[in-house]
């Protein structure tokens, strides 16, 4: 027997280190697999732990998944990443003082669900359905078992609030935040135990004010009354549920917009505990401020010479508070007060006396306020002794759209004296060492300005209508007539015996078609010659011809008219596609040669006579464009040329700055001409007598209509992923 007990104790002490090693030896994440089909995905990560602590956060309103594998580590290899799917865009993973964090950055939104088995952690990413207030962190049970709820109570550490429910073994949870009730957390398959209360009351003053227990079927509902505004978030450690409670936020709104990333609920691991939500610095209450609201009952106030520790007292029962003093406090008071809020008369008292308080909830502590600030002064200085003493990480943050080197600057405003960042501008990452919670508000503050750049897609639209017209109706008539002995008609007197008269207005281009039936009419003797272009495809006329047998007498008439009516219509759409705050120009058309003459002889120049749109657009916050454009149109006038025939340039431009909604029309500009023109040539005296005056004459019209309008429209091509930030 005596042997056997020796043995047993040497093989126990040579398990014992063996034993200790595996306890030291902390969980692995070894690889992390990808599958799923369309806008659904699935994630396993594998490693060493057999039931793993871990949380789930969703940051940039769904667009990352953050999931922290508590007191685990990364594989010598790293984490093996296999399989892709759709809904994932990029997955980065470090080794923090507090686990592994991995970061799955999606495409767009989406919801997730967890469970856990063992050694295993399974999430479920659904990007086609619309974000939810509901999570499901749901671990995996045997069919038909039921799990017993042990212990429901609330629990404070360090100015931290925290529900926790501790079962016999993990069961599936479900928690439904409750933003205007109280909050509800669903533990399928379980009950509730003998022994646990159904009711455990907290602090009105705090954040959890009640959580109350009861069983439905195999379900058990716990219910949070909690502050207004506070938001949860629950997390599984083994066995325990730990539902954590964070007050509302009561930064400076320039502040809030700076770390605003839309949290559902920030949470950061800290082994089993979780960071505060409350400072541990206590908040010291000075001298009211003029902008202070009192919400007290109102009372009078008569005494004399009374003690100051009877007056708190007094007040104490009037505002059912708690109130301490220190030993230092002493004296008399008078005063006299009518109609004013008890917490306003608290506060002058005090303010009189050089007292200070410090307030939690419904306690109420008094002391000299140089006693207050000094302790103030001691929690300031251990607060910046904390920072100095908290170990430093290292945490890499990709940057997708902007560049690394241009947000260091801002990142590192946001970091203590002892962090530091530094750019890898191969891969535009951002190394950032610091204390963890200034690693938080530098990786929000990079998913709030690395977002993507609106891309504008700008259309212009040229429109110009041109109508001319011209109307032209001329005359020409003349003859001849012979009285001479040639043609036996002479005139009978010695002088002039023979007389020939004839039309003079005749030259060698003088049309004469129509004047002979025979196609020629060498001189026709025009007296009136107002021709209207008449010829092949333009113009018509109408001859009249008449003569004596003897040909002593000839007249002949011709009438030409002629009308033309055009419409012209030109259509330019120039388009580009460019950066919000970026100019981008767009141009075609042509070079046009023309001599020049200079000391070097005669050389041979061009002018550009071009289509082009120049523009910067600005995408406001609320979607629309803000846009600066210049549009010229250039094109050659060949019926208008120089003395050595080079054609003159036609010139449009406009040049403006407006605002437009993204996919509206606007009109920037228009140009309007009209030239009319009436013209008549007629023969002196002749041409003004009244009806036989038209036979003396030639009318011309003319008309020319211009209109030139310029239509703009501006689309965001990627407008739900640029302005979501």
């Amino acid at each position: 027997m005596r042997v056997s007990c020796g043995s047993i104790a040497i093989v126990f002490s040579l398990l014992l280190p063996v034993v200790a090693l595996a306890e030291a030896t902390p969980a692995s994440v070894a690889t992390l697999d990808v599958s799923g089909e369309g806008d659904r995905a699935e994630v396993t990560i594998d490693g060493s732990f057999r039931i793993p602590t871990y949380s789930i956060d969703s940051l940039d309103d769904g667009k990352q998944i953050v999931i922290q594998v508590g007191g685990a580590v990364l594989g010598p290899d790293g984490l093996q990443v296999r399989g892709n799917a759709r809904p994932i865009a990029r997955t980065t993973a470090s080794t923090t003082a507090q686990g592994v964090r991995i970061v799955l950055t999606l495409v767009r939104p989406a919801t997730y669900r967890a469970r856990s088995e063992s050694g295993r952690i399974r999430v479920f990413l659904d990007a086609a359905s619309a974000p939810t207030a509901e999570r499901e962190v749901a671990p995996q049970r045997a069919p038909g078992s039921v799990a017993r709820v042990k212990y429901v109570g609330i629990e404070r550490r360090n100015g931290r609030e925290r529900v926790v429910v501790e079962l016999d073994r993990p069961a599936d949870f479900r928690v439904m935040p409750g933003a205007a009730g109280p909050a509800r957390l669903e533990v399928d398959g379980a009950v509730v135990a003998t022994g646990v209360p159904a009711q455990v009351i907290g602090d009105a003053a705090m954040v959890v004010h009640a959580v109350s227990v009861k069983t439905l079927g195999e379900r058990v509902m716990v219910e949070v009354a909690h502050a207004s505004g506070s938001t949860a978030t629950a997390l599984r450690e083994g066995n325990r549920i730990v539902w954590l409670f964070a007050p509302e936020a009561n930064a400076p709104e320039a502040t809030r917009q700076i770390r605003t990333v839309a949290r559902e609920a920030a949470v950061q691991v800290d082994g089993q505990e979780v960071a505060a939500f409350l400072s541990d610095v206590p908040l010291q209450v000075g001298p009211a401020k003029s902008d202070h609201r009192y919400t007290g009952r109102r009372i009078d106030l008569d005494f004399k010479d009374a003690d100051i520790h009877n007056i708190l007292r007094l007040l104490s029962e009037v505002g059912n508070v708690n109130v301490v003093t220190a030993d230092d406090v002493s004296g008399s008071v008078t005063i006299k007060m009518r109609g004013v809020p008890w917490d306003q008369a608290l506060d002058v008292i005090l303010t009189s006396k050089g007292l200070g308080m410090v307030r939690r909830g419904n306690l109420i502590r008094v002391a000299p306020q140089a006693v207050l600030e000094k302790e103030r002064e001691m929690a300031i200085q251990r607060e910046k002794q904390r920072l100095e003493l908290s170990p430093l990480e290292t945490r890499l943050i990709p940057v997708s759209y902007a560049q690394a080197a241009d947000l260091s600057a801002r990142v590192g405003d946001l970091l203590s004296p002892r962090g530091k960042v530094a750019v890898d501008s191969r891969t535009n990452i951002l190394v950032v060492r610091d204390v963890p919670e200034n690693l938080d508000d530098a990786e929000e503050l990079v998913r709030s300005l690395d977002s993507q750049t609106p891309q504008v897609l700008i259309e212009a639209r040229i429109v110009e209508a041109t109508t001319s017209f011209t109307n032209e109706f001329g005359i020409q008539w003349g003859g001849d007539v012979a009285m001479s002995s040639a043609t036996g008609n002479p005139t009978g007197l010695i002088f002039p015996h023979d007389l020939t008269i004839a039309g003079g207005a005749t030259d060698g281009q003088t049309p004469v078609g129509g004047l002979s039936p025979f196609g020629t009419a060498a001189q026709p003797n025009f007296v009136v010659n107002f021709p209207a272009p008449a010829g092949t495809g333009r113009g018509a006329a109408i001859g009249v011809s008449m003569g004596a047998l003897s040909g002593n007498v000839n007249l002949a008439v011709r009438l030409s008219a002629y009308e033309t009516t055009g419409q012209v219509r030109i259509i330019a759409s120039p388009r580009m596609l460019t950066l919000d705050n970026h100019s981008a120009v767009i141009s075609q058309g042509t070079s046009i040669p023309y001599s020049q003459v200079g000391v070097q002889g005669v050389q041979t120049a061009f002018q550009d006579a071009q289509l082009s749109l120049t523009v910067r657009p600005h995408v406001t916050s609320d979607g629309a464009v803000s846009m600066s454009v210049a549009i010229t149109r250039n094109e050659p006038n060949f019926n208008q040329t120089s003395a050595r025939g080079d054609p003159t340039i036609l010139r449009r431009q406009a040049t403006t700055n407006l605002l437009v909604q993204d996919g509206h029309t606007a009109v920037i500009g228009g140009i309007y001409t009209r030239n009319t023109g009436h013209g008549l040539d007629q023969i002196p005296v002749f041409g003004d007598i009244p009806i036989l005056g038209v036979l003396f004459q030639h009318h011309t019209q003319r008309d020319a209509r211009n209109e030139l309008l310029i239509f703009l429209t501006p689309r965001i091509v990627n407008r739900s992923e640029a302005l979501s930030h």
